[in-house]
C-alpha cells in the first residue's frame, strides 16, 4: 500500500508504514522523527523544481521533465558493461517490493491537500507496471 501525505502532516503510525522523505532538500529546522528515511536523489532535480515554482514550465512539462529524471542513466552506468541501474530503477523496484508487503508514505513538503506534486506521481509510478 502507497500512501502519499505532506511531512508537516500528523503521523499515524498505524498507517503509515515506512515513511519516506521524496525531496532534495531536507528543510531547516525539519525534525528528523518527522520521517525514518530521506531519499533526495527521490525528488525533481534543482533545476525542474525552481523552474515550475516560478511558472517557467507546465506541470505537464514538469511531469515529464521529473519522470526523465528518474529513470537517467546514472554516471555509474557508464562505468559498468553488464548491470545498470539506469538512475533510479533499482530504487523504485526496491520500493515497489516494500509497498507490497507494508504501507509506505511518501512525503514532501507541499501541502496536504496540493494536487500537483511529485510525491503523486512517485506513487503512480510505484503503482504501475512500468517498473
Amino acid at each position: 500500500m502507497i500512501h502519499t501525505k505532506s511531512v508537516t502532516s500528523p503521523i499515524d503510525p498505524e498507517h503509515d508504514g515506512l515513511r519516506i522523505l521524496a525531496t532534495r532538500f531536507r528543510g531547516r529546522g525539519l525534525e528528523k522523527t518527522r520521517y525514518d528515511v530521506w531519499m533526495p536523489s527521490l525528488g525533481p532535480s534543482e533545476t525542474l523544481l525552481r523552474d515550475m515554482q516560478a511558472g517557467r514550465i507546465t506541470w505537464a512539462a514538469f511531469i515529464r521533465g521529473y519522470r526523465a529524471e528518474l529513470f537517467e542513466d546514472a554516471a555509474l552506468d557508464a562505468r559498468n558493461q553488464t548491470i545498470k541501474n539506469h538512475g533510479q530503477k533499482f530504487t523504485l523496484r526496491l520500493l515497489k517490493t516494500f509497498a507490497a508487503r507494508a504501507p509506505i508514505t511518501l512525503m514532501c513538503h507541499c501541502a496536504e491537500t496540493q494536487l500537483q506534486c511529485h510525491r503523486h506521481e512517485l506513487a503512480r509510478l510505484l503503482a504501475s507496471k512500468r517498473i
